[in-house]
């Protein structure tokens, strides 16, 4: 669906001072259907490459390439997708449902169209008590939510996401996580940026993971948790009252259980040892 090859981007704050390579050389691509969370540290160069995408900033070198899926022309293609930034400029001064109001008809959503998304996405992400107040006396998680409906009220078919779920609270989080699981789940292909990595972990089937600008890994979850996965078995068990816990290499398994039958113990549970996605990624940034 999109694609990015070789993307190259440099900054120069000041005139007697290096250049700073934010991007270096990054490809990768993002399939139609896909849910991939984009990993790395603040000042990875996640919202630059982001910021690519929109066209709101040119890489020095390299491309975007957009599936006909999206589009035949980039007036089409920019109506195929749902935005929000990290930082969404509210209109402070409207209310919730005239913002929204507006967006819809930017987006040239007809008005009783508008009328029902508007109902819908604010029931659903509950913030449809506060629809009638003005967007300055919303806290940042109501922001965050306002923020979200208006990306998702043109149907897009591709959602690009900047940090979604900063400034939520844990059960603002789980509701937003449950909807981009939705949308998915629905054929909206999905991208959001995290440095939060048990978000991603939680409902994405694919990463990318960027450091400095370089690209880390780019693909499945699984696979890259089965790729850091030694042969080792955790065994639960009980024995003369007392609860134990060890942990065995897959050559050893059969012949350590077969010892504890010897001795009567309890087994109680038996499971492979398993990295989490966290685990792995810091063990590649060091």
């Amino acid at each position: 669906m999109i694609e990015f090859v070789n993307i190259t981007k440099k900054f120069k704050f000041h005139f007697w001072e290096k250049e700073f390579l934010a991007l270096d050389n990054v490809s990768f691509k993002i399939d139609q259907g896909d849910l991939v969370g984009f990993l790395g540290a603040n000042g990875a160069g996640k919202t630059t490459l982001i910021k690519i995408l929109m066209d709101f900033s040119r890489q020095d070198s390299g491309e975007v390439v957009f599936s006909p899926a999206l589009g035949k022309n980039i007036e089409e293609i920019k109506s195929s997708i749902g935005y929000l930034p990290e930082r969404a400029y509210l209109y402070p001064y409207l209310t919730g449902r005239e913002f929204l109001n507006y967006v819809g008809e930017i987006t040239s959503i007809a008005q009783k169209d508008r009328r029902e998304l508007i109902e819908f996405w604010s029931q659903k992400l509950q913030i449809d008590s506060a629809l009638d107040r003005r967007i300055h006396g919303y806290s940042k998680g109501m922001q965050q939510r306002l923020g979200f409906i208006s990306a998702l009220m043109h149907k897009p078919s591709f959602i690009l996401l900047d940090e979604p779920l900063s400034g939520l609270d844990p059960i603002g989080r789980k509701e937003f996580k449950s909807i981009l699981r939705e949308l998915n789940n629905q054929g909206t292909t999905i991208f959001f940026s995290s440095h939060v990595v048990s978000d991603v972990e939680e409902i994405c089937n694919k990463v990318v993971f960027i450091e400095k600008g370089k690209l880390i890994y780019q693909g499945s979850i699984d696979e890259l948790i089965l790729q850091n996965t030694d042969d080792l078995y955790r065994i639960k068990y009980f024995e003369q009252e007392k609860f134990n816990i060890i942990h065995v290499h897959e050559n050893d398994k059969n012949r350590t259980l077969s010892e504890l039958l010897m001795k009567k113990a309890n087994i109680i549970e038996i499971e492979k040892e398993k990295p989490t996605l966290e685990e792995i990624i810091y063990k590649i940034k060091k």
